[in-house]
């Protein structure tokens, strides 16, 4: 039992921060959008993106990687290169990027334990790594809505086994708003908002309309 007097206003262990998390984008390539089955892959796109632009929004650091991206897959989505244009992209053949060494290189460079991973197909590229990660001791985020299986039943098996070793089910807006988790940050709350007016759907219009009729500060 955690004794009152000794509570706090700071985050807690389990919060994603922009100084504790890296965010991961596995395999997301034309030829694997083409085989996902799991949701509406324009979603699973602008999730993507959203996600993407969170990251950068908070300067998290991020990995980018593909799988035979010249022989097969294709190369990384347009609109997620465009958000990192100078970024490496660690393009691999193993399936599991954590048995590609240049890929846990990456990771390990980041410094960061939370590892917050989003990828194509989730029931092959996003469990293999993850279930890898955990046994070595990170704690990992699976943003479900940025990743897709081959079909609803194998995205959903998938993150389901994912849950059972420790991993974390999140959304991209999730993430977003647990990065900046104040609306009194200033530096951010500009750029963040952004970002759900482009992605985030129905509530961006929310924000566009708050921000018309209330004023330009309206909280998220």
């Amino acid at each position: 039992m955690v004794d009152i007097d000794e509570v706090t206003a700071a985050p807690g262990p389990d919060l994603l921060t922009p100084d504790n998390c890296a965010v991961l984008f596995v395999d997301h390539q034309p030829q694997m959008f083409f085989g996902t089955g799991s949701g509406d892959r324009g979603a699973i796109i602008n999730a993507t993106v959203g996600l993407a632009k969170a990251a950068r929004v908070f300067d998290v650091p991020v990995v980018l990687s593909t799988v035979a991206a010249e022989s097969f897959s294709g190369p990384l989505l347009p609109q997620l290169a465009d958000v990192f244009p100078d970024h490496k992209i660690v393009d691999r053949t193993s399936m599991n990027a954590w048995e590609d060494v240049a890929f846990v290189e990456a990771v390990k460079a980041t410094g960061r334990k939370k590892l917050v991973i989003a990828g194509l197909w989730t029931e092959v590229c996003v469990v293999l790594p993850t279930l890898s990660a955990l046994a070595q001791g990170y704690e990992v985020y699976v943003v479900t809505d940025a990743s897709g299986g081959v079909s609803p039943q194998a995205h959903e098996h998938a993150v389901q086994r994912m849950i059972q070793a420790g991993a974390v089910p999140v959304t991209w807006v999730q993430v977003l708003l647990e990065l900046q988790r104040d609306w009194a940050r200033e530096e951010t709350y500009g750029p963040t908002t952004q970002v759900v007016k482009e992605h985030a759907g129905a509530y961006g219009l929310g924000i566009v309309y708050a921000q018309a009729v209330i004023g330009a500060h309206a909280a998220g």
